[in-house]
């Protein structure tokens, strides 16, 4: 591998790097808003937050932005990983520049093993579900092999198994749900990011994202109203009525400083990925967190006072898979002086 000299980098380095940047936003962010830049020079990769991308409402400290920045942060280390690399990382490096969450270094790697081109397979076929699941039983080991995974990378996944805790965090969810509908400027801030079935934009939740109409399951998760009343979703050909919730988990960091988010955004993504590759989907509720007084409940019933920073299902999607989209890469990559 050619890492050029002094002058700048080789041109195979720069064709990894901006293959590695394609691959790092397809990780999943809050309502698909890819809150995330990315600066390039040389053999450094900076990630930036993309500020302007926060959800003001429902996540104004910006707390689930930098959980998706650090999911695209993980991807972007698997892809450079399988690409001959070994990324050196430095989180939040510069502390007079709060949203430059990451340089990222290259570096000379080995060879690429089978696992981590697997692992990066998986990148761009990982999808948000916003239906049910089937009945199917999880493979065997799978969710041992997604805590050891989450564990690695500085987080926790934490299984809802009792009735009562899964049937708790469901009715919280729909609490949640039922706080933030009745509060005019979440409505507007989910029709800033739920376009209609015309746009042609690249980002945010669009029409065949979602199903227009949500299995039930029990206990029951409420999907967010994207559709608005407006009819709109991906027709489906799966039953559109009982559905399994699927296996319920919590993603819990030690901390809650910004880089006990980005490192719970990479455990998240990293356990995502393991799923995908086992034919699994995850559907995520961030509601009940967005609510500060049930953020503490959660934390303080059902996660050992560790700080909850995601709430998932997880299973075998019932339906076919629904569609994304992403920002050109020339959208978010910038070549650094």
């Amino acid at each position: 591998m050619h890492y050029g000299n002094a002058a700048g980098p080789s041109e195979q380095v720069s064709a990894d790097v901006r293959e590695a940047v394609e691959d790092a936003v397809w990780a999943p962010s809050v309502h698909n808003t890819q809150p995330w830049r990315f600066g390039v020079r040389g053999a450094r990769i900076s990630l930036s937050a993309d500020i302007d991308r926060r959800l003001d409402v429902a996540d104004p400290d910006g707390r689930e932005m930098l959980i998706s920045c650090g999911a695209a942060l993980y991807n972007l280390r698997s892809s450079l990983h399988a690409l001959g690399y070994t990324p050196g990382v430095r989180l939040l490096p510069d502390p007079d520049r709060p949203n430059l969450l990451a340089d990222v270094y290259l570096e000379p790697g080995e060879r690429p093993d089978e696992e981590s081109q697997r692992e990066r397979a998986q990148i761009r076929r990982r999808r948000s579900h916003r239906g049910g699941f089937r009945a199917d039983p999880l493979p065997p080991g799978i969710l041992a092999a997604m805590r050891l995974d989450a564990e690695g990378e500085g987080a926790q996944l934490v299984e809802a198994v009792d009735v009562h805790v899964k049937g708790a965090l469901a009715a919280l969810t729909e609490a949640a749900e039922h706080v933030q509908e009745r509060t005019p400027a979440y409505a507007a801030e989910i029709a800033r990011w739920a376009p209609s079935p015309r746009t042609s934009r690249a980002d945010g939740v669009q029409e065949r994202a979602y199903p227009q109409r949500p299995p039930q399951s029990t206990p029951h998760f409420p999907a967010r109203d994207f559709a608005r009343g407006h009819g709109w979703g991906a027709q489906s050909t799966s039953d559109a009525g009982a559905a399994s919730a699927g296996v319920v988990l919590l993603l819990v960091s030690g901390g809650d400083a910004p880089a006990d988010r980005l490192r719970a955004g990479q455990a998240l993504q990293r356990a995502l990925l393991r799923a995908t590759e086992s034919g699994l989907s995850a559907a995520f509720h961030t509601q009940a967190l967005e609510v500060p007084e049930l953020r503490v409940f959660v934390r303080d019933r059902f996660c050992g006072g560790s700080y909850p920073q995601m709430l998932l299902r997880l299973g075998v999607a019932a339906g076919e898979d629904l569609g994304s989209v992403r920002r050109p890469v020339d959208e978010v990559m910038m070549e650094e002086p």
